[in-house]
């Protein structure tokens, strides 16, 4: 197995008719861009980019990290999350998306970012620490734009922000980022990451 690192846009064709596939069957009310048509899953101002998780030409886990600055208690940062991790219903419970995870922690810290943030449900927390992500209690991201906020605390929803903290910077202010209302505003296409 090996870990295939691209831009969205530039993974190749056969493994993202994979990658579609299994993003469909997780989230079948959600409707894809086809594969090799050019369009874009992600908004491309947050820099996607696709890790797979690969076996012998089968994708067996998929995720997208997107990126961009945040300000928060006036200071800003680089920040890095994580966006439609899947794996493949066959290959669940082998470790494959725990690779995955950590590989992409790995790869934030590698690429300079100070922080990764991102929200998930509350019953992958476990998930997600075991892979090395750190819960952050009582912390809201809010995504979506100003003029349409798309907190992730609000009703329906049952979500658990995650972090880490690469940068000193980030480390030395991390107690800020404890019980805060977190400014993500990623956009329109997606809303929190």
């Amino acid at each position: 197995m090996h870990i295939v690192s691209r831009p969205e846009l530039a993974t190749p064709t056969e493994l993202l008719i994979q990658v579609r596939d299994l993003q469909q069957g997780a989230w079948p009310s959600y409707t894809f861009p086809a594969p090799g048509s050019g369009e874009p899953n992600h908004d491309p101002a947050l820099h996607p980019l696709s890790m797979l998780l690969v076996d012998d030409d089968i994708v067996v886990a998929a995720l997208d990290i997107l990126s961009k600055e945040i300000t928060h208690h006036g200071r800003r940062y680089r920040a890095a999350g994580l966006s439609t991790v899947v794996t493949r219903k066959a290959a669940r419970g082998r470790g494959h998306g725990r690779t995955l995870i950590t590989a992409a922690r790995t790869a934030m810290a590698d690429a300079g970012f100070d922080i990764g943030l991102f929200t998930c449900d509350r019953p992958l927390q476990a998930f997600y620490e075991s892979g090395g992500w750190q819960p952050l209690p009582a912390t809201v991201l809010i995504g979506g734009t100003p003029e349409e906020p798309f907190p992730s605390d609000q009703p329906g929803f049952d979500k658990v922000t995650m972090a880490d903290f690469f940068s000193v910077r980030s480390r030395q202010h991390r107690p800020s980022f404890h019980q805060a209302r977190i400014e993500l505003y990623p956009g329109l296409i997606d809303k929190l990451w």
